[in-house]
C-alpha cells in the first residue's frame, strides 16, 4: 500500500502544535489565595457624616454591671488608656493586667455620651499613635490586635460605612458607629470575639482610628467607635494624648507579629473590671 507524502509545511504546523501544547502542559502554577469578602457600597469612597437614617445595630446591656474582661491601649506614658465603655461601666476595681496574675489598678472615667471610656493609672505604657482626624474611606482595612476570649490574638476587617448602636438597658443611648467587614483573624481563633472589646483600631501605619466595641458573628460585621467619640471621652477628661507616639506598619501579612510586639510592650494591655456594684 501507498500513502501519499505530506507536505513540508503540515510536518512543521504538526511539530510547532506539539511542542505548544508540551509547553502549556508544564507552565508553573502560581495561585494566589482567594481575595477578601467584596466590600459593598463603593468602595473608596470617603465616609460621610453621621446621619440618623444609617443603619441602626441594637445592643442589649444588662441593668446591672457584673465583672468582666476586655482589652485597653496607652495613648500616654503617663498613665492614659483607653477601653470599651461597657467593659468598665459600673467597675469599682480595674485593673490593667501588666503580667500574668499581676496587675496595676486603673481608675476609671465614663464619658455618658459615648462607648469609649477613660482608665489612668500610676505610670503607664510606650503609647499608641493616634489618627482621629484621618479622613476615611470605604475599603479602608483595619488591624485589631488584643485579648478575644482571653487570650492573645487579632483579626483585621474592612470598613463598610456607619451605623447607628443603639445600647439598651444600662447607659442606654443611641450613637454613630463604624463598622467593618472581618476578613481575618488569628488562626486558631474560632467563634467569638469577646474580649477584643476595647481593642484599638489601627490603620496601615499602626494609629489608632477607633476602638473595637460590638461584633456580629452571624454576620462577620465588627464594630469601632467613630473617631469623635474618642476625641470626646478624652476632652470630658481633660487627658491629653502623647504627640510624639510612633506606630509599626502594618500588613495582612505581618499583623500577627505587630500585634505580639504591641502586647509585649504592654501599648495593648489586658484590662480587668474585678469588682462592679451600682455606686459606680
Amino acid at each position: 500500500m501507498h500513502f501519499p507524502r505530506l507536505p513540508d509545511w503540515l510536518v512543521y504546523l504538526a511539530v510547532v502544535l506539539a511542542l505548544l501544547i508540551a509547553a502549556v502542559g508544564r507552565q508553573e502554577r502560581a495561585d494566589a489565595p482567594p481575595p477578601p469578602p467584596p466590600v459593598a457600597g463603593g468602595e473608596g469612597m470617603p465616609l460621610g457624616p453621621a446621619s440618623p437614617f444609617d443603619p441602626q445595630v441594637v445592643v442589649d446591656v444588662p441593668g446591672q454591671a457584673e465583672p468582666g474582661i476586655g482589652t485597653a491601649f496607652s495613648v500616654a506614658d503617663s498613665g492614659v488608656w483607653i477601653t470599651a465603655r461597657h467593659v468598665v461601666d459600673g467597675c469599682t476595681q480595674a485593673a490593667i493586667v501588666v503580667a500574668d496574675g499581676r496587675g496595676v489598678e486603673a481608675k476609671v472615667h465614663i464619658d455618658p455620651r459615648g462607648e469609649a471610656a477613660i482608665l489612668t493609672t500610676d505610670g503607664g505604657a510606650p503609647p499608641l499613635p493616634l489618627a482621629l482626624d484621618r479622613p476615611l474611606r470605604k475599603g479602608d482595612r483595619a488591624f485589631h490586635p488584643g485579648f478575644p476570649q482571653g487570650e492573645a490574638g487579632e483579626a483585621t476587617s474592612r470598613l463598610l460605612g456607619r451605623e447607628n448602636l443603639e445600647v439598651r438597658g444600662r447607659g442606654a443611648r443611641t450613637e454613630s458607629v463604624l463598622v467593618w467587614a472581618e476578613t481575618g483573624r488569628t488562626d486558631s481563633l474560632k467563634g467569638s470575639l469577646a474580649g477584643l472589646s476595647g481593642a484599638p483600631a489601627l490603620d496601615s501605619a499602626g494609629r489608632v482610628i477607633g476602638v473595637t466595641v460590638a461584633e456580629s458573628p452571624r454576620r462577620g460585621r465588627i464594630y469601632t467607635t467613630a473617631p469623635e467619640t474618642v476625641l470626646a471621652a478624652l476632652a470630658s477628661t481633660n487627658e491629653h494624648p502623647s504627640s510624639f507616639a510612633v506606630g509599626e506598619p502594618i500588613t495582612t501579612d505581618n499583623y500577627g507579629r505587630v500585634a505580639d510586639t504591641l502586647r509585649r510592650d504592654l501599648r495593648v494591655a489586658q484590662v480587668i473590671c474585678m469588682k462592679a456594684g451600682p455606686e459606680a
